[in-house]
């Protein structure tokens, strides 16, 4: 479809002659999925990008629910969203902090504590996609008793943008200005015209933290705060206790901001452990409510599954495992600092080592093996929405094909059969989390390298460390004190914008930042960095899916990064527990809603 034929759909939507339905089937027929395609009406002014499929809740009176057991074998660290590295930490500051809305399994936006979600209708987008209002939703309190206002929205904005706080979340307010218009509305204010303005304030990196609480603990001093460990939020459950690395405790918040919620009277998060364990406790013996991120091989899901006390919840996500190769390196110091983005790695630097190890990965073999429904074989870093999947790009497996690229490089077997080059051996550190599946990953990945001279020693460091925000451990991803490492990377939203910043050289991993950059690779590429800013105002969606196509086909063909398995979520649940899930966002983003029937 060209541009014009798309904005003279969305005209037919805006003067009333197609529905919003009829569209959407339209662009499914063309391959955009039903969230891309409402959220291209959204940015277009023809109709709200408000979720329409959230379950009716059928309770109307709060409590009585009993103890929700929750088993994350990924143990939870912190409880600050702002510092929450890991995809536990950001489950785990979910349960007490809110943001204005979070995206639900449609891919479109549902109000927490936002009165209503902005549109062009209501006054909310501004017509040049240069700011965007947020209505506060009135009489919402804080677990203290104190009053949530625009204050804190703001308060929340210079928190995150603050360079000193080194938050996860700079990424999401630097570049943006927000202004108080009274107690309960706020202004995001965009340097140019902005397409995707739900970013701030939004899903996992729009959690609010109250002013009144960390307004002592800002920039150099924000890691010192108490309620880094004990929250006080909005949420409809209130902090109990918390033991990081184990235990997370919780229970009904009586003065919740909405009517009947929650259902459960107390809950907890046990921390620990492994996936299979997880896996087992949730399916087969019915020892908790709900297993987090059950990612073991397929095989042993169906079979545990067989039991019948559990079910296997399966949402499409735009999560990627992937393979990074160190554009760095990690046995140099600059200034105290490895792996320092002014370094070059030895082997790496030379695009024929990178080439071959792309063919060195056998995609087809770990989904048919591995992770079966859990995901899919996939050789693009950006998969989802599928309108900004790129078609350009195609990987295949062969060891020979490897091996030549090496000779011809001059990289030659030595007596012992590892390839060698002025002084370079091809021998590399792997590391990834514990996990059963990226094990046998990884044996399937040093395999292959072995057939082509290519020597490679594995490391496995515990989840809560690996993907911890411990800036003193020298084991966390962040850091990538390794040659190579594997891990999935999340995409917290139905759009590339914050997913992709992640490549941008403004982001890169540093001591300076105390390594929460996102740009772990440290790659750099100023085409990729031009592009990315075209990005951020192109208004025109057909213009800017194209622009992150291009995109992905910078990282993917650069070979610095190996795509390996678009990632479906996976988790387990009891028969009897009716929860809200989502792929674009956490998987407790509506946690006041989870209730249990007998």
């Amino acid at each position: 479809m060209h541009a014009d034929d798309l904005r003279g759909l969305i005209g037919r939507v805006k003067r009333g002659d197609m529905s919003r339905r009829a569209f959407v089937r339209r662009m499914a027929a063309l391959g955009i999925t039903a969230p891309m395609a409402t959220q291209i009406l959204a940015v277009s002014g023809a109709g709200s990008a408000q979720a329409q499929g959230i379950p009716e809740y059928p309770h109307s009176t709060p409590g009585g629910g009993g103890h929700l057991r929750m088993l994350y074998w990924q143990a939870q660290t912190l409880l600050n969203p702002h510092f929450a590295v890991g995809t536990t930490n950001q489950e785990a500051a979910r349960v007490f902090y809110e943001p204005l809305a979070g995206w639900a399994a449609d891919g479109t936006l549902h109000p927490i504590l936002a009165a209503e979600i902005p549109s062009l209708d209501n006054g909310g987008l501004a017509a040049d996609g240069r700011s965007v209002t947020w209505r506060l939703k009135r009489g919402v309190k804080w677990h203290d008793g104190q009053d949530f206002t625009a204050d804190d929205v703001v308060f929340n904005w210079e928190y995150g943008r603050n360079p000193a706080t080194a938050a996860v979340t700079a990424g999401s307010y630097r570049d943006v200005h927000v202004r108080k218009l009274d107690d309960h509305t706020v202004r995001v204010e965009f340097e140019r015209p902005t397409p995707f303005w739900a970013d701030a304030f939004v899903a996992t990196r729009g959690m609010m933290i109250p002013k009144h609480i960390f307004g002592d603990y800002v920039g150099a001093a924000s890691r010192d705060a108490p309620a880094n460990l004990r929250p006080v939020g909005t949420s409809a459950y209130r902090f109990v206790g918390f033991t990081p690395g184990d235990l997370l405790q919780a229970e009904r918040n009586p003065n919740y901001h909405l009517e009947g919620r929650p259902f459960f009277d107390t809950l907890e998060i046990k921390g620990g452990g492994d996936a299979v364990s997880s896996a087992r406790a949730v399916l087969q013996t019915g020892d908790v409510d709900y297993g987090w991120s059950l990612r073991v091989d397929d095989e042993t899901l169906r079979r545990l599954e067989a039991a019948g006390r559990g079910r296997v919840d399966f949402q499409p996500t735009g999560g990627i495992e992937h393979i990074q190769l160190n554009s760095t390196d990690p046995g140099t110091e600059v200034d105290g600092e490895r792996s320092h983005h002014s370094t070059q790695h030895p082997a790496f630097r030379d695009p024929a080592v990178r080439e071959a190890m792309g063919y060195l990965v056998d995609r087809d073999s770990i989904q048919r093996f591995i992770y079966g429904r859990g995901g899919e074989a996939t050789p693009n870093f950006l998969n989802n929405p599928p309108r900004f999947r790129s078609g350009n790009i195609t990987r295949e497996f062969n060891v020979e094909r490897a091996n030549a690229i090496l000779d011809a490089a001059g990289w030659a077997r030595g007596r012992d059969g590892i390839r060698a080059k002025d002084g370079v051996r091809l021998r590399f550190l792997f590391q990834t989390s514990v996990s059963a599946p990226r094990q046998r990953v990884q044996q399937i990945i040093r395999q292959a390298c072995q057939r082509a001279g290519i020597e490679v020693e594995l490391k496995t460091v515990t989840a809560s460390v690996f993907f911890s925000s411990d800036v003193g451990n020298p084991d966390t991803y962040t850091k990538f004190y390794a040659d190579m490492q594997m891990y999935n990377t999340t995409m917290p939203q139905a759009d590339p914008q914050l997913f992709m910043n992640q490549f941008t050289s403004w982001e890169l991993a540093t001591r300076e930042n105390s390594w929460q950059g996102r740009n772990i690779t440290r790659w750099r590429n100023e085409e990729y960095d031009r592009l990315f800013r075209e990005s951020e105002a192109e208004l025109d969606p057909v213009a800017r899916a194209a622009l992150f196509i291009r995109m992905n086909d910078l990282v993917v063909n650069s070979h610095h990064v190996l795509p390996l398995m678009n990632m479906r979520s996976v988790n387990g649940s009891a028969n009897n527990l009716r929860n809200v899930l989502t792929g674009w966002d956490n998987t407790l983003w509506l946690l006041r809603d989870w209730y249990r029937v007998s």
